[in-house]
């Protein structure tokens, strides 16, 4: 039959002491373990706080470069508008300048009779191939009366020369052209009812619609957005 010793008191002591230790090492460790993985917890909630953070930042910049971009853009696009406008303005300025003098100096030719009598006679020959009557009347300002009368004879002379067709021409004394006009003739046929506009007037306002893209390409170059020409 087995006998039970009783432990003496420095081994219950030694006992205590190595139970005592061993709780102490196994508190240590789970207490590591807890640490550890707190830390580990820690660096990745870090981590993710840190990329949202970072991913704020990115997007917030990403707006306002694109705002800034765009108000960049407006901003080129405006400056554009304002410079092109006021180019096209100042070549506008340019071309009324033109064709203001111009208008300044549409009597000039009136002032030499033989001169002007040959450029009567070329409106005058224009509108009787045009019109292609045998009968027409001239309006024309009183004061240049006579030296229509005398184009008008030569410029019949010539139509009759070039299309074997007589065409009598007479002034129309009653519808005279203001003495203010600058100088030309209107010949009417059709009965009254049809006429052409060789005033030099009418003559400079064709002008400006006929030559006015050449004159634009003259001065300032072909237009580069241009696609289209007559």
């Amino acid at each position: 039959m087995s006998q039970i010793h009783a432990l003496s008191d420095d081994q219950v002591g030694q006992e205590l002491r190595k139970m005592t230790a061993f709780i102490k090492q196994e508190a240590a460790e789970k207490a590591r373990e807890i640490e550890i993985k707190a830390d580990e917890e820690f660096a990745i909630e870090k981590s993710k706080l840190v990329r949202q953070e970072t991913d704020a930042i990115d997007a917030a910049y990403a707006k306002k470069f694109k705002q800034a971009t765009m108000s960049q853009q407006i901003t080129r696009s405006t400056l554009a508008n304002k410079t092109r406008l006021r180019v096209l303005g100042a070549r506008q300025e340019l071309l009324d300048d033109i064709f203001t003098a111009a208008e300044k100096r549409l009597g000039e030719p009136t002032k030499d009779e033989n001169k002007y009598e040959g450029v009567l006679k070329t409106l005058l020959l224009e509108g009787f191939e045009a019109m292609n009557e045998p009968e027409l009347q001239v309006r024309a300002r009183e004061k240049d009366y006579d030296v229509v009368r005398k184009a008008i004879d030569a410029a019949a002379k010539e139509y009759k020369d070039k299309t074997g067709k007589d065409v009598k021409a007479t002034v129309d004394e009653k519808n005279s052209l203001p003495e203010g006009s600058a100088g030309g003739v209107i010949i009417v046929g059709g009965n009254g009812k049809i006429d052409i506009d060789n005033t030099f007037e009418a003559r400079l306002a064709l002008l400006k619609q006929s030559a006015l893209p050449a004159m634009r390409e003259a001065l300032f170059g072909k237009n580069p957005n241009r696609k289209f020409y007559d």
